[in-house]
């Protein structure tokens, strides 16, 4: 028990006396370090006293899909910096292939008492898949913000990136090289974002072009991407610039250059994207904005401010660099 106080009191910034002041409910403490010791309490693992149980600390989870693709932990970045300004820690929680499954995550964050919880690309972009799960943050009125779109009904706000804009900004800019043939690298059928894309693309194409899914992995990209150029495409538009650089390999295997051959536009405008090569040609997400805005959500519903179940759109950006040029003549 006294190492316990003693590491508490440590991550909290109060003395022992405190925390345990804390922690027997006594008074003679100020909300704001009655907060702090719960939160400390909370990160280092330690059960809360039984009569403490039922309150929430000022702990946020932050649910990404992954790391690997650099705009989740630019994300990232955006949101628990923005938290921390407000008084929340954030509790970051990313799911790996073969790792822990969403529906557990959510067990733990429920666990840990945690004031909101922040989703991105979760399975609630999928729709074929599982979705119960956020029942039971429904049932607790857990404040919840989703980033990027996702299915209709479960009653969350969502803040996403206007995926028919920018597929039109990537589509207009392909047919203004004269590119006549264009192929998109999208997501899965089911995949709700690259939907909204492609349902975009269908209003303003005119002319050929081809669609082939991948699962947002390079090398599936590489896969996907060595079939449009069999079907003869001078011009890619991808869901996420780790299949625009997929593509680029794709291209480079068959002997390619891109961008005098195969011409190639991403989406995310991802860290290191003015790096590669070529620089890439990418539609942008304005990240900060977007994060800033979940944050803003999540903090006026966590205190008590209505918010409606409704969608934020945020004006994407084409950003062009060097994997973009003239389509090849004949």
């Amino acid at each position: 028990m006294t190492k316990r106080l003693a590491e508490v009191a440590k991550k909290a910034g109060v003395s022992e006396a405190t925390v345990s002041r804390v922690l027997n409910g006594r008074s003679g403490v100020s909300e704001a370090t009655r907060a702090s010791v719960l939160t400390a309490l909370d990160v280092l693992g330690y059960e809360r006293p039984t009569k403490l149980r039922g309150e929430r600390g000022r702990l946020v989870g932050l649910v990404l899909p992954e790391l690997q693709n650099p705009i989740f932990p630019a994300l990232a970045e955006v949101v628990t910096a923005s938290l921390a300004q407000r008084g929340f820690t954030p509790l970051l929680a990313a799911r790996t292939i073969g790792g822990v499954p969403e529906r557990d995550y959510i067990e733990m964050l429920l666990d840990h008492q945690v004031s909101g919880v922040v989703f991105a690309g979760g399975s609630y972009a999928l729709a074929g898949a599982e979705h119960s799960h956020y029942r039971a943050l429904t049932d607790r009125r857990m404040p919840v913000v989703m980033v990027n779109a996702g299915v209709d009904d479960l009653g969350f706000p969502h803040i996403s990136t206007d995926d028919a804009v920018a597929v039109e900004q990537a589509y207009g800019h392909l047919k203004s090289l004269g590119h006549q043939r264009i192929g998109m690298v999208m997501g899965p059928e089911d995949h709700v974002p690259s939907r909204r894309k492609l349902a975009g693309l269908e209003k303003i194409a005119a002319g050929d072009w081809h669609v082939e899914r991948t699962n947002f992995s390079m090398e599936s990209a590489r896969l996907a991407a060595a079939r449009l150029i069999e079907r003869g495409v001078t011009g890619m538009i991808c869901a996420s610039d780790v299949l625009a650089l997929g593509s680029i390999r794709a291209a480079r295997r068959l002997g390619l250059d891109v961008p005098r051959d195969i011409s190639v536009v991403g989406f995310d405008d991802s860290a290191l994207m003015t790096c590669t090569d070529p620089p890439l040609t990418t539609v942008r997400q304005p990240i900060e904005m977007m994060g800033q805005a979940a944050v803003d959500l999540l903090v006026n519903q966590i205190e008590g401010s209505g918010v409606a179940a409704d969608e934020l759109l945020f004006e994407p950006e084409l950003v062009v660099r060097g994997s973009t040029a003239p389509a090849p003549a004949g």
